[in-house]
């Protein structure tokens, strides 16, 4: 049985899964700036971009969604054309403070619709036609190689671990903190079983899952309690604990989250509402607790969705799956404001938005912008966004 096959396996592992097979090498990827963490936040299903970040002043949008479309009273404006859906106020001070950018348009040519396959073009940063086995952040971080760092390349809170799987990264999945250290802890037992061939290599496993237990557990026990109050559902509560370890000065470049439920087919109104709800207060919260620790200016933040949803709702007072969607990067060194230009209701493709900024783009923002990578091969061509100061 190969490891990360064990790893999946195992009821005893069922919170803590080592991505890369080669997750202990002494020789590994990181980025040049590793005191930066990028923290990616998926939101799973594709979420709805006319409604998220809304185009009031436009009276296409109201005839195209007249069941479900957010009113105009409603809206936090943000411009005389465009604003948030009303759950998103929360982000109403990092807006002000000119901490979120809103990359409006962003998508790629011939998208697929598929849930499976579109998520797997934004984790491993291909195209329709390419099929690529590896994560982006796996192959960017893959071009710079350097001694190991104290904890991990990067830390999986939620959803699957697309971006980060690669052979070249040390990858982390923990989505129950807690649990994955008393499990780890329970499985020294198993060392004294006699070895053979295969039982060896699983002891060696758990020996690695041990070693990384100790060091998470480690920083968790310095790591204050985060400041300020995080709201309840799943991903504050993964963001509680990338503030905790952010602000322990854990080195982890990459942090992935993830909020799922975003397939809005069916009455999305109350069901996108919610979602918002609890991302908007969730980064809010997050926010303010790495400010309040000094450590805001250390953190970006990236959402990214399979696609967006069709510029029309459908019959069941829902949105199907489409293309073109808005997303936030937010932080202290964000340029904030809008860029990339507002949906064009009157020039839909087969009732879709066109894409106007290629996803890639916002992955060679972090690579070269906040990373400072020099252009990689992992992104082709794709440049930097001027979204960031640094």
């Amino acid at each position: 049985m190969r490891r990360r096959e064990f790893l999946l396996a195992g009821s005893a592992l069922a919170s803590f899964t080592l991505l890369s097979p080669h997750a202990l090498a002494q020789a590994r990827a990181s980025p040049r700036r590793a005191d930066r963490t990028l923290v990616l936040i998926e939101l799973a299903g594709g979420n709805d971009g006319l409604n998220t970040v809304v185009p009031y002043a436009d009276p296409a949008y109201q005839k195209l969604r007249p069941g479900i479309a957010i009113k105009r009273e409603a809206v936090v404006q943000l411009d005389e054309k465009l604003g948030l859906h009303p759950s998103l106020a929360p982000l109403g001070d990092a807006w002000k403070a000119r901490e979120l950018a809103i990359v409006q348009g962003v998508g790629y040519e011939n998208p697929n619709r598929s849930h499976f396959r579109s998520i797997d073009i934004w984790d491993t940063a291909s195209g329709s036609n390419r099929f690529l086995t590896e994560g982006w952040v796996a192959r960017v971080i893959g071009s710079s190689r350097r001694a190991a760092a104290p904890l991990a390349d990067a830390l999986v809170l939620g959803g699957g671990s697309g971006p980060v799987t690669g052979s070249g990264l040390r990858a982390v999945s923990m989505p129950d903190p807690q649990r994955f250290l008393r499990q780890a802890q329970d499985m020294r037992a198993a060392e004294a079983r006699p070895a053979n061939p295969a039982l060896a290599h699983l002891i060696k496993v758990q020996r690695e899952v041990q070693d990384t237990a100790k060091e998470l557990r480690e920083v968790l026990a310095r790591a204050p309690e985060v400041r300020g109050e995080f709201p309840n559902g799943p991903l504050a509560q993964q963001l509680r604990v990338a503030a905790r370890l952010i602000n322990a000065k854990a080195v982890v470049p990459v942090i992935k989250l993830a909020l799922g439920g975003f397939d809005t087919h069916a009455n999305q109104p109350g069901q996108h509402a919610n979602l918002l709800r609890q991302l908007g207060e969730g980064l809010a919260a997050f926010r303010k607790a790495l400010a309040e620790a000094g450590r805001w200016n250390d953190v970006l933040v990236m959402t990214y969705s399979e696609f967006g949803r069709r510029a029309g709702q459908n019959g069941s007072n829902g949105t199907d799956h489409g293309t073109a969607a808005p997303h936030f990067v937010l932080g202290a060194n964000v340029k904030g404001g809008f860029f990339g230009p507002a949906p064009n209701l009157a020039d839909l493709v087969n009732g879709d938005l066109r894409h106007a900024i290629d996803y890639r783009s916002l992955y060679a923002t972090a690579a070269q912008t906040w990373w400072g990578f020099s252009r990689t091969s992992a992104l082709g061509d794709y440049a930097p966004l001027p979204i960031l100061k640094v």
